[in-house]
């Protein structure tokens, strides 16, 4: 197991991370959050070398991708840079990149109630006002758990607030900035239910944030 006890906060700048081979070849992984070596829940950041591939497999409670560079692919479609993507429970694909990308993954990990297939090009989708000068695009909500795209300005301050069920975030650009410290691009973190925090930016941030998905106890 890694990394699996929720009550705790995680901060793990990814890109400071050495990448570790996984079962197919030319796919490479840096674990951030792992159930079991090859099954359960698990969140990573995920490499395709050009051309490789995964033969067809399910993902029983779901999957969970952002494709952070390249172009990420599978029978359904291509999804470049920006695709955000949810294969739900019982769902089977045969992934591969021609060209190589970056992916951020989650497995295991969704409400078996949760049956929605998303597909979404965040670089043509639109940005919503949120509270402040804030922009979000919603990506997908389910119950408590709400996933999105938030877009900071420069010198922007957001109100201290709690976070039910916790929240996790990955800062896609610029540098993400609380209380507690100080967060470049790559930076990925996990807060556990009930935490707080005053978050702030300098320069201009962009964030995939997820929340009220931790176990509330």
């Amino acid at each position: 197991m890694l990394n699996m006890d929720f009550s705790q906060r995680l901060v793990i700048e990814t890109e400071q991370m050495e990448w570790q081979s996984s079962p197919a070849k030319g796919v490479e992984r840096k674990p951030l959050a792992r159930e079991e070596a090859e099954r359960g829940h698990a969140t990573s950041i995920v490499r395709y070398a050009p051309g490789a591939a995964f033969k067809s497999h399910p993902h029983p409670l779901g999957e969970e991708i952002l494709v952070l560079d390249g172009v990420f692919s599978d029978e359904h479609g291509d999804y470049p840079a920006g695709t955000y993507l949810r294969n739900p429970d019982g769902s089977e694909h045969a992934p591969y990149s021609t060209d190589g990308c970056t992916l951020l993954v989650k497995l295991h990990q969704f409400d078996q109630e949760d049956q929605t297939t998303v597909r979404i090009d965040t670089n043509s989708a639109e940005w919503l006002q949120g509270q402040g000068n804030l922009q979000v695009m919603p990506l997908h909500d389910f119950k408590t758990e709400h996933t999105a795209l938030v877009k900071w300005p420069a010198g922007e301050r957001f109100l201290p607030h709690r976070h039910f069920a916790g929240e996790e975030i990955l800062v896609l650009s610029g540098t993400f900035r609380d209380e507690h410290g100080i967060y470049p691009k790559g930076t990925w973190m996990r807060s556990p239910h009930l935490s707080e925090h005053h978050p702030f930016v300098e320069e201009e941030t962009v964030i995939w944030v997820k929340t009220g998905h931790l176990p509330p106890e």
